[in-house]
């Protein structure tokens, strides 16, 4: 029989790796690992990579299998659903790599400037109705660039259309650098990087099986410059994916 959610929170209480501040702790409690994430908790002066809604944390632990010589945090407000990669790190004895459990909206209250290297964004919520709550948005960019390095890495991995065509919109409109951009990963013959692929999330399986196409761009996000953000209608994914709906009767949102 599997744990329960409250069991599953206590469990991660005791635990080394995962560290739980969501807002209503964090007004209270001052973080005060900011700045010092390298020297305390990892104990080394390799980058720091983020995963930031990281779910069930599979791609934080399959990243810190891949890359050694990196560190790796995963971020989500889901603790029930972190307790998986935080478990399986803890039982594979995985020490680059750890998970705050916290409210995406407030990450830069956990890192210094130039503090962390690269960003993963696994397959988040399209918000095709809310901008300002889509992880490629100006407004998360702005925040990003508190505590990312100058010229950071962000990559986006989404099963959505919209996500994937709004994000371009984005990076178009600032004249942000992409290194790479295809919307078909698993089938382009110009993506040769094998570990990139060799990593699935249980959910990505899943839209794989059903046909689905997975899309992937990887650009850089310069601190100079004013954001701005596109305005373009963008038609709303036509398909449901797991859990989701278009949660809307109209054919496009911006």
């Amino acid at each position: 029989m599997s744990k329960g959610k409250l069991a599953k929170f206590a469990d991660m209480e005791t635990y080394e790796n995962v560290f739980q501040y969501p807002y209503s702790v964090v007004d209270e409690v001052p973080f005060e690992m900011r700045g010092r994430w390298r020297e305390d908790y990892f104990h080394n002066d390799n980058p720091i990579v983020l995963e930031l809604g990281c779910g069930k944390g599979e791609y934080a632990v399959e990243l810190a299998k891949l890359y050694p010589n990196k560190n790796f945090i995963g971020v989500d407000i889901k603790g029930a659903r972190m307790w998986t990669g935080a478990t399986r790190a803890l039982k594979e004895g995985q020490k680059n790599v750890a998970f705050l459990r916290t409210n995406i909206e407030i990450i830069d209250r956990f890192f210094a400037p130039d503090e962390v290297q690269e960003i993963w964004l696994t397959f988040s919520d399209p918000q095709m109705k809310n901008p300002r709550k889509r992880l490629t948005s100006t407004y998360f960019m702005e925040r990003y660039r508190r505590f990312l390095i100058d010229k950071g890495i962000i990559h986006l991995k989404t099963d959505s259309n919209f996500l994937f065509t709004y994000t371009g919109y984005m990076i178009d409109k600032n004249q942000l650098p992409v290194i790479v951009k295809t919307e078909d990963l698993y089938h382009d013959d110009q993506i040769d990087d094998k570990e990139l692929l060799s990593i699935q999330t249980y959910y990505e399986s899943m839209w794989l099986a059903r046909g689905l196409n997975i899309r992937y761009v990887k650009f850089q996000l310069p601190h100079d410059g004013l954001l701005a953000e596109p305005d373009v209608e963008i038609p709303l994914d036509d398909y449901r994916s797991y859990h989701r709906s278009k949660r809307s009767s109209l054919d496009t949102a911006k």
